[in-house]
């Protein structure tokens, strides 16, 4: 019974962080710098290619940004998102 207690409350406390998804689109440099594989250099490329370029219209889509190829993108998995962006206006 410990046990089985023990596990639910792992589970909980490494919920947040295990299935935590970042929205690409939005995310700050810090947020980005949470991803597995993406430090502070990476982090202020993707920013500023966004910033340049407009939204991620998909995930696959980052791999435009210098620094991010097929390993980093094998690394992010199912991290990231692309959900649309509202136009401010």
């Amino acid at each position: 019974m410990k046990q089985l207690l023990l596990v639910i409350i792992l589970l909980f406390a490494f919920s947040g962080t295990v299935f935590a998804v970042v929205n690409i689109n939005t995310a700050t440099q810090t947020e980005l710098e949470s991803l597995q594989g993406i430090g502070p250099v990476k982090a202020k490329a993707i920013i500023e290619y966004r910033e340049k370029n407009g939204a991620f219209v998909s995930k696959d889509s980052l791999e435009n940004v210098d620094g991010v190829g097929p390993g980093t993108m094998k690394q992010l998995g199912k991290s990231i998102t692309v959900k649309a962006v509202a136009d401010k206006k």
